[in-house]
């Protein structure tokens, strides 16, 4: 592989978040060598596998955790952002029962006022920071508004149905995150809290149901945003051919250029079922970063995927003109200026 062909792999391989299967990162671990050889730019960490929530995954207790991320940390000299879904309550990797902190939901706390919500946000950040955690993929700034969403309102992830008590909630978490050297991430852009699918599992049409008041939370928490996770729910009214994850219009044309977002986009897990039902490898990652994400992800949940496999074919499209190099250079400045945030 010559220099110009590597450098342009490593800047793609930047872009990506996987997911692995193992509680360490030793040499002989498929993950080491997605680091160390391809120069992947993040991991997520799951406590247990999809289809056996019996199996430790990733997390076993607090020793074992800490272990695996600087053992992860250690592999390059490059900054590696090490991400988990630790929302709170019944979205949450590290549990009471694992070793890790008892943890209340969105509804939960926006019950119990500021200050609690306070300290509860301190206690989570602190542990992210002590366990080597520097991404967490909350708070989630759907407004609860149908009372039918098995994905949202019923695991009670809703802070409420208003964006006033939704954007001061995930405000605190937010704050408290930032003041532990752990990012925090927005989601799910445009809104998923009207809809009543689940993305996991299939197409998700919002069409009907969404209104601009979701974007109410984004608008308000913008000036301090430095990552939002995008949905891939489908609105005609926004874009009537793609869900937002790969959409132009919903990336680009209302989050970039309508509210006057530059942080990082990162897609939602290009795994899940409504992706993957209706999209190859090839159209998902072409569509997605030509609409302007920055971190694509393959969380390895719900599907196989190997990292040198998506760089490869991310390389051919740049090199057929399919996607533009600029473009991922653009990303990559995005994902350095986060990097300085940890």
């Amino acid at each position: 592989m010559d220099t110009i062909e590597l450098e342009l792999k490593n800047k793609i391989a930047k872009m990506l978040i996987v997911g692995f299967d193992t509680l360490k990162a030793d040499k002989e671990d498929y993950i080491y060598k997605c680091i160390k050889e391809y120069k992947v730019g993040g991991v997520i960490l799951f406590d247990k596998f999809y289809n056996d929530r019996e199996k430790a995954k990733n997390i076993k207790n607090p020793a074992q955790l800490k272990k695996l991320t600087t053992e992860l940390q250690n592999i390059n000299k490059e900054k590696l952002l090490i991400s988990i879904d630790q929302e709170g309550g019944r979205i949450a990797r590290l549990k009471q029962e694992d070793g890790f902190s008892k943890t209340l939901s969105a509804k939960g706390l926006a019950s119990l006022g500021e200050e609690t919500s306070r300290k509860h946000y301190t206690s989570i950040a602190s542990e992210l920071q002590n366990l080597g955690v520097n991404v967490d993929f909350a708070p989630l700034v759907d407004l609860g508004l149908n009372k039918e969403s098995d994905v949202i309102y019923k695991l009670d992830r809703a802070y409420g149905d208003d964006a006033e008590t939704v954007s001061k909630y995930a405000e605190i978490f937010m704050d408290e995150l930032a003041n532990h050297k752990v990012i925090s991430c927005l989601k799910h852009f445009p809104g998923h809290g009207s809809a009543k699918g689940d993305s996991h599992e299939g197409f998700v049409d919002a069409t009907t149901t969404w209104s601009e008041l979701e974007l109410e939370p984004y608008k308000k928490l913008l000036y301090k945003t430095k990552m939002i996770m995008t949905a891939h729910v489908f609105n005609k009214n926004l874009d009537d051919k793609y869900p937002a994850t790969l959409s132009y219009n919903t990336n680009t044309k209302l989050l970039r250029e309508k509210l006057g977002y530059d942080g990082v986009i990162i897609g939602d897990d290009l795994q899940m079922g409504a992706i993957k039902e209706h999209y190859s490898n090839e159209e998902a990652l072409k569509l997605s970063i030509n609409s302007g994400v920055d971190l694509v992800m393959y969380c390895n949940q719900l599907g196989d995927d190997k990292a040198e496999d998506i760089i490869d074919i991310i390389y051919k499209l740049v090199i057929n003109g399919e996607i533009a190099q600029e473009r991922i250079e653009e990303s990559n400045k995005r994902i350095d200026r986060l990097l300085s945030e940890i």
